[in-house]
């Protein structure tokens, strides 16, 4: 049986990569492809457990790095449970946020650097990365108007940081983006709904037609 594809979703907070992630979703899934539509932090019960302690953390909140060891932890099960054994399947795997995102949040912004992190998906996951990985990058006013849509209860222990920090995490996104096209590509994020999942569309055009 063929492998599957595997592609994740990138951006910082406020970047509509949740609603296109789902949007392509739906559309392989409407070419008849088997797809497994999840994210990160979750897509399993132990995950989403973790979800839950690391969005909303008790007492005092976590240290650099335990927050960064909740995440490999919580994506070392996703991996175990779902997303090998989907590929395995032949299924397209689309995952909402994955290893890219502690690098960028926990790595970059939170100072802990790149090689602690992909040391931490090295032990915890084998070092799985995805086929294709699409960054999402929207103007400021876009981004502005999405999060108060968005956080009307108000932002989670990590949107809620200072805007440097969020800075810094767009900063990374683009940095891996430039580091290694091979995997990423960058896509506009302006514009309508619509419009961004055609330029995501013509993004995995090459997966698509390839064997």
């Amino acid at each position: 049986m063929t492998r599957g594809r595997f592609i994740t979703f990138e951006g910082g907070e406020g970047m509509g990569k949740s609603t296109q992630a789902k949007l392509l979703a739906e559309a392989l899934s409407a070419r008849g492809l088997a797809v497994d539509f999840t994210r990160e932090p979750g897509g399993t019960p132990g995950a989403e457990a973790v979800r839950t302690l690391l969005l909303h953390p008790p007492g005092e909140g976590w240290s650099r790095e335990a927050e960064a060891l909740l995440f490999a932890a919580a994506r070392s099960d996703h991996v175990t449970h779902r997303i090998r054994p989907a590929l395995e399947r032949g299924s397209w795997v689309v995952c909402d946020r994955f290893v890219d995102s502690s690098r960028a949040y926990q790595g970059v912004a939170g100072g802990l650097g790149d090689e602690r992190i992909l040391s931490l998906h090295q032990f915890g996951s084998e070092g799985l990365l995805p086929d294709l990985t699409i960054v999402i990058e929207a103007p400021l006013e876009d981004v502005s108007r999405r999060l108060a849509a968005r956080d009307v209860g108000g932002p989670d222990a990590i949107g809620g940081r200072a805007s440097e920090y969020h800075a810094s995490v767009n900063a990374a996104f683009l940095a891996f983006a430039e580091a290694d096209p091979g995997r990423f590509r960058i896509v506009d994020g302006a514009g309508d709904v619509e419009q961004v999942h055609a330029r995501v569309m013509q993004v995995i055009a090459p997966l698509l037609e390839s064997p």
